[in-house]
């Protein structure tokens, strides 16, 4: 499939919270540091700003719900009343911020850190090489082509002036299968939604052809350069698209040259409108691929004959039972990734030229869990997860092992690129402590050698380890764990999770973590359930009514930290966002004891709401339906906003989100942090950051993600004695 792993698919189909009470904080609070001493420090006062409280309350499945602060839930960009809260929140935890200790010395870190040029995995087209560059601090990646591997870079798109404030981004983009066309995407403010344009690469002008309202969509490209397809929503009925429900998504073919009002309608479900379908097409040409999912859960594969008249399509399962994905085609026979009885998935063919769909088996389930395959020089180059650490194996054609892909160490492997007739390859390396590398992969000789690797110094010192604890019903769940070799006692510790969607928390560089341990904290990285990191199983123990076992994980990771030794007593903090956000502040909630300080980002905080607003919809297969009672009732029992424990001593708080984000609309934020306040909770802050023209965390400004990071990393290093 053109560049399109399965993991990616994966993740675009997965997708893939009265008056407030005054409180002053000017008594000393004993916090301990780095060394374990405890300390007395004196804290500034904070004063929160003003919420307005209603009486707005629903009875639902014989259960009275209040929402009282329903009116955040307006748009801060459309309703002054709700701009005005916001930003006297965003200036009351600014000034906090500022005066934090740590501050200065982690902006300088990590300025230092993301000081540096990354690329991304070149794809071959007609002899040019394209891929992008962020080279250091500017706000932007841009689009690079070279003429030849070795030759001389050429700037297509240079997304930096495109914006004044650097929120304008280069989002998706594809090369023609000739090298002459680049359709990219034009993201602003990081929102969800795209414009496409096409751009002439010899002569750098932009054409008249221009899509809008593209969305969850990929770029792919006819064989014969004629068009391309996309993903996309009806246009909004009003003139905030942020607000607008995802429903009608559908898959269109653009012709070059001509308005989109004209574009074909390759697949559409009108009759489970909910449905996102994403598009890829196979090598030969003959065949377009859309997977369609409900947003979690399974997806279905529909396989489009680009060469017969009216594009007959077939779709070959009619269900959404388990996750299904196409690697590509050999003539007629199409070539499947599959969760179908097997939960870590196997890969199958079928012939398309059979009237029946008879799956053939041709790489069984294996100890790993399978995150990624793609056709390469007349193989198939397989990625597992072996206990979130990636192996790579190769298979011929017929399915027979033929060895594996030697990695630089223990880390993560992917992003795999070329055509099955090349035996040219790319790849991409990254672990926590090795920043992304860039390999060019010789597929007949099996070996690899360094294109592209970051002139960027990390701490000798730092080293990794993996652990395993038993969560409360004995589960056994993986954990990494990052540190200075000389630190062996206890210390700060950052519990970082996200459990959810089948996705995978691997090893991964992050110049946030680093800062984090180059200080003398640790970082854990729980696997916990939820996530992909065991397969199909290990998801759905972590999601609908089984969602609890996620905050079982995350709770037992704190106390094994804390009864290893690993974490100071005092001294742990949790961090996560989006999925991960809402699982923070649920279990800040059921056991506010067990941290220091929580860093809750873009959460979804109003469990029994979320569908209502733009992509919430999707999440229902994931969360659960809350117009369904059995699900309500589970969803009522940890929705953040709902299961405040006034009267329990919290920890520090400060919950980050955007103005702009179009997937977890800010609203569930500040009706959270809006509850927080008024809830008798400790005298520990609790505050909402807000950016400002940013949106769910793509494409962030690189000052304005430093900025972020910066305030978190201080936050959690006063509250855990880091600082």
């Amino acid at each position: 499939m053109q560049d399109l792993p399965a993991s990616r698919r994966r993740a675009l189909l997965s997708g893939v919270l009265g008056t407030a009470l005054v409180t002053g904080l000017s008594r000393p609070y004993p916090i301990r540091t780095a060394q374990g001493q405890t300390v007395e420090a004196a804290m500034p006062a904070i004063s929160y700003p003003h919420t307005r409280r209603t009486d707005v309350v629903e009875e639902r499945f014989g259960r009275r719900i209040a929402d009282p602060y329903r009116w955040l839930e307006n748009d801060a960009r459309s309703d002054g009343e709700v701009a005005a809260w916001m930003a006297a929140q965003d200036r009351t935890s600014r000034a906090y911020l500022a005066t934090l200790p740590a501050r200065a010395s982690f902006h300088e870190r990590l300025t230092s850190l993301y000081d540096h040029e990354r690329l991304t995995a070149p794809q071959q087209r007609g002899g040019r090489y394209f891929f992008t560059r962020h080279a250091g601090l500017i706000n932007q990646a841009m689009l690079i082509m070279r003429e030849g591997l070795e030759g001389p870079d050429h700037v297509l798109i240079d997304p930096n002036a495109w914006s004044s404030d650097g929120t304008t981004a280069l989002a998706e983009w594809s090369a023609s299968e000739d090298g002459r066309l680049v359709a990219f995407g034009v993201q602003e403010a990081g929102s969800d939604w795209r414009k496409i344009r096409v751009l002439d690469v010899a002569t750098g002008t932009l054409l008249e052809d221009e899509i809008a309202h593209a969305r969850f969509t990929t770029i792919a490209w006819a064989k014969d350069g004629s068009g391309f397809f996309y993903s996309g929503f009806p246009a909004p009925a009003d003139e905030t698209p942020s607000a607008a429900p995802v429903s009608g998504h559908a898959v269109h073919f653009h012709a070059l040259g001509t308005a989109q009002a004209n574009d074909r309608v390759v697949h559409a479900t009108p009759d489970q409108p909910h449905l996102v379908h994403v598009v890829t097409w196979t090598e030969d040409g003959r065949h377009a691929a859309i997977f369609s999912s409900p947003g979690s859960g399974g997806s279905t594969p529909t396989i489009v004959d680009l060469t017969r008249p009216g594009w007959p399509s077939r779709t070959l399962v009619s269900n959404f039972d388990h996750f299904w994905a196409v690697i590509g085609c050999l003539g007629t026979t199409v070539i499947l990734v599959t969760q179908q009885g097997a939960p870590r998935s196997r890969i199958v063919t079928l012939d398309l030229a059979a009237a029946a769909a008879d799956f053939v088996e041709l790489v069984p389930e294996q100890d790993g869990t399978l995150s990624d395959a793609v056709l390469l020089g007349g193989r198939l180059v397989v990625s597992y997860m072996v206990d979130a650490k990636t192996e790579v194996r190769r298979y011929r054609l017929d399915g027979t092992p033929d060895g594996a892909v030697a990695l630089p160490g223990i880390g993560t492997a992917g992003g795999f690129r070329g055509h099955l007739a090349d035996n040219e390859a790319f790849f991409t390396f990254t672990s926590f402590n090795s920043p992304t590398t860039i390999h060019r992969y010789d597929v007949s000789a099996n070996a690899s050698t360094i294109w592209a690797q970051p002139d960027v110094t990390v701490d000798a010192r730092i080293v990794v380890d993996q652990r395993f604890y038993a969560s409360k019903d004995g589960t056994r769940v993986p954990m990494f764990l990052l540190r200075r070799a000389d630190i062996t006692g206890p210390a700060p510790t950052m519990l970082h999770v996200y459990g959810g969607y089948g996705l995978s928390v691997v090893p991964m560089y992050s110049p946030a973590l680093l800062a984090w341990v180059e200080r003398g904290g640790i970082v854990a990285v729980a696997n916990i359930r939820g996530g992909g990191e065991y397969g199909r199983a290990w998801h759905d123990a972590g999601r609908l009514l089984a969602k609890q076992n996620s905050f079982d994980d995350v709770i037992a990771a704190g106390e094994f930290l804390k009864a290893e030794g690993i974490a100071a007593p005092e001294g742990l903090a949790i961090q996560g966002s989006s999925n991960a956000g809402m699982i923070v502040g649920a279990v800040v909630n059921q056991r506010p004891d067990l941290f220091a300080a929580a860093l809750p980002g873009v959460g979804v905080m109003d469990m029994l709401r979320f569908d209502r607003f733009t992509g919430g919809r999707l999440w229902v297969n994931e969360f659960g339906d809350p117009a369904e009672e059995v699900h309500f009732r589970n969803l009522l029992g940890y929705s953040p906003y709902h299961n405040i424990r006034s009267g329990a001593a919290y920890p520090a708080i400060l919950v980050t989100t955007a103005d702009a984000d179009d997937r977890v609309v800010p609203a569930h934020s500040f009706k959270y942090v809006a509850a927080l306040q008024a809830a008798d909770i400790g005298d520990r802050p609790r505050l909402l950051r807000v950016d400002t023209r940013a949106g769910h965390g793509t494409s962030k400004p690189i000052p304005q993600l430093i900025e972020e990071l910066t305030d978190m990393l201080a936050f959690a290093a006063r509250w855990t004695g880091l600082a």
